[in-house]
């Protein structure tokens, strides 16, 4: 199993209801993507922050995924207006509890690896 997980931190909080819409909004695509397993979206309002952690049965259905249309206009819409950061991690199986573990753990580490956030990239 493939697991992605994005964090996203406006410039501005008053761009985070957008994009925690524009994400949620993409969820009506998720049942006709191959080799979509399960998918979070998630919104710290408080924090600023929003993103979402997808399973994939291979790396090419999360390619897929990036390269949607709906997806790619989020991502130049946003792009310039905050710090994307993400990560993919390949599980043997799907263990949920484990990955949210994981992803809950790398979430977390936000203010700690802030030197390797980069402005724009997903």
């Amino acid at each position: 199993m493939i697991v992605s997980a994005t964090d996203f931190t406006p410039g501005t909080r008053r761009d985070l209801p957008g994009i925690a819409r524009r994400g949620m909004a993409l969820r009506r695509h998720w049942p006709r993507l191959e080799g979509a397993v399960g998918m979070w979206v998630w919104v710290m309002p408080v924090a600023g922050r929003c993103g979402s952690v997808s399973v994939w049965t291979e790396r090419r259905a999360l390619a897929g995924f990036v390269r949607l249309p709906e997806h790619v206009a989020i991502m130049d819409e946003y792009r310039e207006r905050g710090t994307t950061r993400s990560v993919i991690r390949e599980y043997e199986s799907l263990d949920v509890t484990r990955v949210r573990r994981d992803m809950e753990a790398w979430l977390r580490t936000d203010g700690r690896r802030r030197a390797q956030r980069r402005p724009g990239r997903h």
